[in-house]
């Protein structure tokens, strides 16, 4: 089997890690500092630390915290020139994947010229952004550890990827201090982001024995924490356990794609502007379900990754144990329907079909999906 594996990011877990944030920052000789992050983290007064040892370690620092869900490549590219006019040399990001994402984009345009949207597609940049730790306080994205950046282009609405081991962060730190004070709704849909992740790449055409032993621990990590995280999140144990299965569905989804789950949510969340890992845990059941007939038995092992109680007499039997089991996850953790998502219209299906069909991870879903069966999985996730 040929494949290759690429890991760009130091990855560091430890309770208080944001706090030392600046020194880890000045490994490589930055003097000064974009801090990037959303008004939920402020409030929450999860950067006093932080901000104390910037100070301590010299590094000047500029904050953003204004960052929305779905970064628009507008926004990017106005802190960015803010950023130029301050001679930022380096980045920290600390929030969900959009607030990195949107980190990432900022990284590109401080070290190249043009827009943000000049740089999209694979392999496209000409040098290392400018150096970026990221601090994850989600259990879903996996972005502090991929070179991938996915920003919202406001002319065609759809979710345009920048996709380079160029754009990896230096550093991602996983402390489960920063993530105490996260409401159980958005555990669980990052949660079910990161289980989206982790079995998109394991059944992802392109996988390898690297990203298939890193997506199925992440799979065993997710069913065994997810729900105790969302009873309570500070519970020590759960948060560093999905702190780490995120991180590891990331590295796996990065070095093996994801697949049809991603068109939709991509394509309808790039459209709607609506949030990813809601999106993903709609959907992922019904692709699972077309995906079965392309290799019943690793979506059997899926199912008893999850936890499924008895052998069955078949793969494909084990398989739809394993569709029970998500569809199982999804409704406990009370996440919404499709048809009960505010915007969501019927008439615009046939589009967003269109648009999941020519998604590029569509050629790494294990089975050929056809922009019919797109229109039909959505009319199925509406109707549910």
């Amino acid at each position: 089997m040929e494949y290759q594996f690429i890991l760009r990011t130091k990855v560091i877990s430890e309770q208080g890690a944001t706090n030392k944030a600046g020194s880890f920052l000045k490994e490589y000789d930055v003097k000064k500092v974009l801090l990037v992050t959303d008004q939920a983290i402020v409030n929450a007064g999860l950067l006093g630390g932080m901000l104390e040892n910037l100070r301590k370690e010299g590094l000047s620092c500029v904050v953003f915290d204004r960052v929305k869900p779905n970064p628009k490549n507008t926004e990017v590219e106005a802190v960015a020139s803010i950023a130029k006019e301050n001679s930022i040399d380096g980045l920290i990001a600390i929030g969900g994947g959009s607030v990195m994402d949107f980190a990432k984009g900022v990284g590109v345009l401080l070290t190249h010229e043009g827009s943000v949207r000049e740089w999209e597609g694979d392999f496209t940049l000409e040098r290392d952004i400018a150096p970026l730790i990221c601090i994850p306080t989600t259990v879903g994205t996996g972005s502090e550890v991929t070179w991938i950046a996915v920003i919202t282009d406001t002319d065609r609405n759809f979710k345009m990827g920048i996709v380079d081991p160029k754009i990896a962060p230096k550093i991602a730190l996983l402390d489960p201090d920063v993530i105490k004070t996260l409401p159980s709704s958005t555990v669980a849909s990052t949660g079910m982001d990161a289980l989206t992740h982790a079995i998109e790449a394991y059944t992802s055409r392109l996988s390898s024995p690297m990203t298939e032993t890193l997506a199925c621990k992440a799979i065993v990590m997710i069913k065994e924490n997810l729900t105790s995280l969302v009873n309570d999140s500070s519970n020590l144990r759960a948060s560093r356990a999905m702190l780490s299965a995120s991180m590891m569905a990331g590295i796996a989804f990065n070095n093996a794609n994801v697949g049809s789950v991603h068109c939709l949510s991509e394509a309808i969340g790039g459209y709607y502007d609506l949030p990813h890992g809601v999106l993903n845990s709609i959907f992922l059941p019904f692709v699972f379900r077309r995906n079965i007939s392309a290799d019943p038995a690793r979506h059997a092992e899926i199912a008893y990754l999850l936890g499924a109680e008895k052998r069955f007499a078949s793969e494909e039997e084990a398989a739809l144990e394993g569709l029970n089991i998500i569809m199982n996850i999804r409704k406990s953790l009370q996440l919404p329907k499709f048809n009960e998502l505010k915007k969501v219209s019927p008439e615009n299906f046939e589009y967003l079909a269109k648009v999941a069909k020519e998604t590029p991870m569509d050629e790494s879903n294990i089975k050929e999906i056809s922009e019919e069966e797109y229109l039909d999985i959505i009319k199925e996730a509406f109707n549910e």
